[in-house]
């Protein structure tokens, strides 16, 4: 097979045309049939690569992105491709010796493996039993017939889309999950989701132009913080139990005023979390979400899709279904030694999941941010982008001169982990499983918020998704409610709610306009980390703290 020129640093061998179906929605057994007909893939140090190498072929019927160039900023148009990643294609030739690059023998690299135990597909994943340890070598490509990426390539300079053996993954699994009904969509991998938004917020906002981000009235703390040093003002969206309203976003752009937004021009771009929002836990529905996207048809705007929760959408709460120490069943999507039926059963899990808005982009409006963070490690900081062509090289124009991409270490433990140990199947499973662990920590805590708080005054509704619940407190009860603002009621519940032994976020944290009075008294509280028996002694307290504030 002869290698593939790509005209980068390196070569990627594999054989792109051998899907002639690409009408037909790629499955498991697809991904499976396809890698065998490619053959090993063949990707030596600082390989370049992109997603086309590893997606079907696109019929002609599918159309092509739109261009973005009248939102990109001045600084991301401004970028240049890397002229020293540039100047490597030259390492293709034979016989060449290199005097040019800057890439360390891997001779001197103190690393001769690396070795994890991780929990086994087959074995239900269970974190005590059913371990497999599996090591990766400085050179396995070298030494075994069978290697595909060692410790010589992976800790080495790298391109900064990302190694091209965990970019065939995401490929892989973005096709699968989301299958982009536009032609020309690719992904980039990315040091994370924080990372990426940080870049797309460059690359798509101007200060210079007044640029401003549009996002749910309370959102993401990090995502506020991250706009507000590059001058990008940000502007609230009201929302409802499923989330940002789209026909008050309509009415916001349609009569938008320069003046009364303090001199802001209209919004080019949307930040949105549409499953298990961080705070408020709401999950967008598949009618909502199209909503949304052909508002933003209407004004041009771009979407930035942050989905780290997208994979743990739960079944619905059934009220007084868990019993007194706060458990539930186990979901009928999987057996209960953690065994999978088969390629069905996983894929019958994909069917639940509400469409993303990548799987409704017609435009190329999207750049979806996918993460690791949330469903394997969030210390591996790595995460992916998937847009447009123009957009991902915009955003890979981005890296090469900030990033540099993730790190080699961690991309080469996930490798190990999701491609050769579990495969998109069972990292599916694992998804399955995370979904039935955090259902049940939701359930216990809705359970508990049943058992100590008090209904009269405290509101919830059921997440949907994700690790956070939100509850909204009805201020208009408070015996002070005509004498102190809402920041005041917040402030006293907060610090009675440390005094007690408990910590809940305070909604105006997650404001996305602080000059604006809040539309409400809010607590953000998760069930992601804390045990069952520690939720109902931290719900409790806090139950305590809000009786206190009210003299209930």
């Amino acid at each position: 097979m002869a290698p593939t020129n790509l005209g980068g640093i390196g070569l990627v061998t594999e054989d792109v045309h051998i899907c002639k179906q690409a009408a037909v929605p790629l499955t498991l057994e697809g991904i499976r049939t396809r890698r065998a007909k490619a053959g090993k893939l063949d990707a030596p140090t600082a390989s370049y690569s992109d997603s086309d190498m590893f997606k079907a072929p696109q019929p002609p019927s599918k159309p092509k992105a739109k261009r973005w160039d009248h939102l990109l900023s001045a600084e991301s148009a401004a970028r240049r491709p890397c002229v020293l990643k540039q100047a490597a294609k030259h390492l293709k030739k034979p016989g060449l010796v290199s005097l040019g690059g800057g890439l360390p023998s891997s001779d001197n690299f103190p690393f001769e493996s690396l070795s994890m135990r991780v929990p086994t597909a087959a074995g239900g994943f269970s974190h005590t039993t059913n371990l497999k340890e599996v090591a990766i070598g400085k050179h396995d490509v070298r030494d075994t017939a069978d290697g595909v990426l060692d410790l010589s390539i992976a800790l080495n300079y790298g391109q900064s889309i990302g190694s091209a053996q965990l970019l065939r993954w995401v490929t892989e699994h973005t096709e699968l999950v989301h299958a982009p009904p536009y032609a020309d969509w690719r992904c980039a991998l990315t040091i994370g989701s924080t990372g990426s938004l940080e870049a797309a917020y460059r690359m798509l906002g101007d200060r210079a132009r007044g640029d401003g981000i549009l996002t749910e009235e309370y959102s993401f703390s990090t995502a506020l913080e991250t706009a507000a040093p590059l001058g990008l003002r940000v502007y609230g969206v009201p929302m409802d139990e499923q989330g940002l309203l789209p026909e008050k976003m309509d009415e916001m752009l349609s009569d938008w005023d320069v003046e009364a937004r303090g001199g802001g021009s209209r919004p080019r771009v949307l930040y949105t979390v549409p499953s298990g929002q961080n705070p408020t836990g709401a999950t967008q529905s598949e009618e909502r979400r199209r909503v949304v996207y052909k508002v933003c048809q209407k004004h041009d705007v771009f979407i930035f899709e942050d989905e780290p929760y997208y994979f743990l959408q739960m079944q619905p709460y059934q009220k007084g279904a868990n019993g007194s120490n706060g458990t539930t069943t186990t979901s009928a999507s999987t057996k209960g030694n953690g065994e999978s039926s088969g390629d069905a059963d996983v894929e019958a899990f994909l069917r639940t999941l509400v469409p993303s808005m990548l799987s409704m982009d017609t435009d190329g409006r999207v750049m979806r941010h996918d993460s690791f963070s949330k469903v394997v490690v969030p210390g591996s900081r790595v995460g992916w982008v998937t847009a447009s062509e123009q957009v991902v090289e915009r955003y890979i124009r981005h890296a090469e001169c900030c990033s540099q991409g993730p790190s080699g270490f961690s991309q080469a433990v996930l490798y190990k982990l999701l491609d050769e140990e579990w495969g998109h199947d069972g990292y599916l499973r694992w998804l399955m499983h995370l979904r039935d662990e955090y259902r049940a920590r939701r359930d216990a805590i809705l359970g508990a918020c049943e058992r100590f708080l008090p209904g009269e005054v405290i509101s919830w509704t059921p997440p949907a998704a994700g690790m956070f619940l939100w509850l909204k407190v009805d201020h208009t009860r408070h015996p002070h409610a005509a004498s102190k603002s809402l920041l005041e009621l917040e402030e006293e519940i907060f610090d009675s709610c440390i005094d007690k032994g408990v910590l809940a976020c305070r909604g105006s944290w997650f404001s996305a306009e602080h000059d604006r009075p809040l539309s409400g008294l809010f607590f953000r509280t998760t069930y992601a980390a804390a045990s069952e028996e520690q939720m109902a002694v931290a719900i409790e307290r806090f139950g305590e703290a809000v009786r206190g504030s009210f003299g209930i």
